[in-house]
């Protein structure tokens, strides 16, 4: 299947994105191929985060569940009703999403006027009296105050801008992915490619992420072997 192409689409959710994939490729909704809807997600995904777009925890989370799904076939005696029942829910969203979109063609507000605003006469003299040290102090606080709200200079900032912001949504995308092509990996060895040190503390927060959501594991080996926790998963 073709690559996307950019402009990147902007979706609603991760069953939004997984709709308009699917008709992209011209697939059947009822018989999907999970390889390669699976493929073409996260590619989507990869795309969003070389954007950087924020990537929401539920589109992580469908990149997850596709993977157990995928994961689930390759067994020796493959369990379907991970696969049927994530093709209803895509069934059942598309259902929902149709008939709003139907319902969004009635004008439901023909009907309803509302009136101009009304004009409101407000006595706006100030008619307290201060002394005037203690305007003075008030003067000061509020110099104090500005002053404060001043940009740090540029020693001050040297070392913090221009420093590139490595997200861990992106890491997560990336240990997937790596999961998905090399299959079991030594635990260290998932840090050989990280670039700076802001690399290598977001794929620690993604491992410990995906650990913490239950869709990989750490075995306890002298290598701590990182692999999905349903099944290693194959390119096919």
């Amino acid at each position: 299947m073709e690559k996307l192409s950019f402009k990147i689409p902007i979706f609603e959710g991760p069953l939004d994105a997984l709709l308009y994939l699917i008709s992209k490729n011209k697939l059947d909704i009822y018989d999907v191929p999970i390889s390669e809807l699976l493929d073409q997600y996260m590619d989507y995904l990869h795309s969003m985060s070389e954007m950087n777009l924020d990537i929401t925890s539920d589109f992580l989370e469908m990149a997850s569940r596709l993977v157990e799904i995928k994961s689930s076939m390759l067994l020796p005696k493959p369990d379907e009703s991970k696969k049927q029942e994530f093709i209803a829910t895509l069934i059942g969203y598309k259902t929902c999403k149709a008939m709003a979109e139907a319902l969004s063609k009635h004008d439901l507000h023909m009907d309803i006027f509302v009136r101009d605003p009304m004009q409101v006469d407000v006595d706006e003299t100030y008619n307290r009296f201060h002394d005037a040290d203690v305007l003075r102090e008030a003067y000061i606080a509020l110099g104090n105050r500005i002053k404060s709200r001043k940009p740090p200079t540029a020693d001050e900032f040297r070392g913090v801008v221009g420093r590139k912001i490595v997200s861990v949504a992106s890491r997560i995308i990336h240990v997937i992915k790596r999961l998905i092509k090399e299959g079991k990996k030594d635990f260290y060895s998932m840090f050989d490619d990280a670039r700076n040190r802001s690399e290598a503390v977001a794929t620690f927060l993604a491992i410990l992420e995906l650990i913490k959501s239950k869709k990989i594991v750490i075995d306890d080996d002298d290598k701590k072997t990182v692999h999905f926790k349903s099944h290693r998963i194959k390119e096919t």
